[in-house]
């Protein structure tokens, strides 16, 4: 069984609560668990994309300090990591949930490199896409007949651009809020590369296909 060692407690409850937060979208959903060395990289879907090329695709990831230099790449139930990091709030260790489970988006590779800058947007601005959204949603549900008109009212919505400047798929605000990576007084930086877009804060990145 691989395990994991953090710096401190606090990093390993920083993981659960993003798994939390994550959860928050797709109860059922999956961790993509990448450590190489000293950093851990942690994927989940906000939104997971349709078809085989993930179109519509929004990715959070949060890249965290390792103590000790680690060599995983998993895929894993939110479950199985919110239950670990919730045992002991002084563990600084996670041993690596055996389960695996296989999910379409974990599949799909972010560029690395070669990423453009486009742009910076302030975290206010950011929220306020996210909540205008989330409106949006709420008030068509209740109109909406059935869960397919339901999922198409949300896929509608989240792939529509945000009113900011730069603009970008209002599902990337939704994420950047959700899994809270927009904190008070800072800003999100938008870059480009291909078919994809990232949004980066201080916290986190939100990767959109």
């Amino acid at each position: 069984m691989s395990v994991l060692v953090f710096p401190d407690p606090q990093s390993v409850s920083d993981l659960g609560t993003y798994a939390v937060r994550a959860k928050s979208a797709d109860e059922s959903g999956a961790i993509r668990l990448h450590a190489a060395g000293t950093a851990l990289a942690a994927y989940v879907a906000v939104l997971p994309g349709t078809g085989l090329m993930g179109e519509g695709a929004v990715i959070g990831l949060r890249v965290m300090a390792l103590a000790r230099p680690a060599d995983v790449d998993v895929t894993v139930p939110l479950g199985a990591i919110t239950d670990r990091t919730s045992r002991d709030p002084t563990a600084q260790t996670l041993a690596v949930p055996p389960t695996r489970v296989s999910v379409p988006w974990a599949a799909l590779s972010p560029p690395r490199s070669g990423w453009e800058r486009v742009g910076s947007v302030r975290s206010d601005e950011v929220v306020h896409a996210a909540r205008q959204g989330i409106a949006t949603i709420a008030q068509g549900s209740l109109e909406a007949a059935g869960g397919h008109a339901v999922t198409a009212l949300r896929q509608r919505t989240w792939r529509e651009p945000t009113t900011t400047t730069p603009p970008f798929p209002a599902g990337g605000a939704f994420a950047a809020y959700l899994l809270g990576f927009v904190p008070p007084g800072s800003e999100v930086t938008v870059f480009a590369h291909g078919r994809w877009t990232r949004l980066s804060s201080p916290v986190g990145h939100v990767l959109i296909r």
